[in-house]
């Protein structure tokens, strides 16, 4: 079946850094509910990134590190963030918030990156491929 792919960068027009210069959108019901399941932290550091659309929330069960977790409304402004959110826990719920990037841990701390931050996701679809 095939499979598309897609090139995809966070970038926080506010503090002129990037959040994932390499980013993995997840928008079905299957890849929102996985997440990181099952990825190694090495597989999963700086410059990586998940953007999970749509998501009010996150939760870390079954990965064996922590992350960074950045709420953004339909504008992709900054509503709330969740540093070091530790494995095996759930992240609050915003229901002002349409989607969530998960990065690796202290992401948030080294962009300086703060409620009320424009981020610009950029998506290109590219070739399919066959999986």
């Amino acid at each position: 079946m095939p499979e598309s792919l897609w090139r995809a960068y966070a970038f926080n027009q506010t503090r002129q850094a990037f959040l994932a210069s390499e980013l993995e959108v997840a928008d079905t019901h299957w890849s929102r509910l996985k997440g990181l399941i099952g990825r190694r932290s090495a597989n999963f550091n700086s410059g990586r990134g998940l953007w999970i659309v749509p998501c009010h929330g996150v939760h870390t069960l079954a990965m064996g590190y922590a992350i960074d977790v950045v709420y953004l409304d339909v504008a992709k402004v900054v509503v709330h963030v969740e540093e070091s959110v530790k494995p095996w826990r759930f992240t609050p719920l915003r229901m002002d918030a349409a989607t969530v990037l998960e990065v690796p841990c202290h992401t948030v701390w080294s962009t300086d990156t703060r409620v009320g931050d424009q981020i610009e996701i950029v998506v290109e679809k590219g070739e399919e491929i066959a999986t």
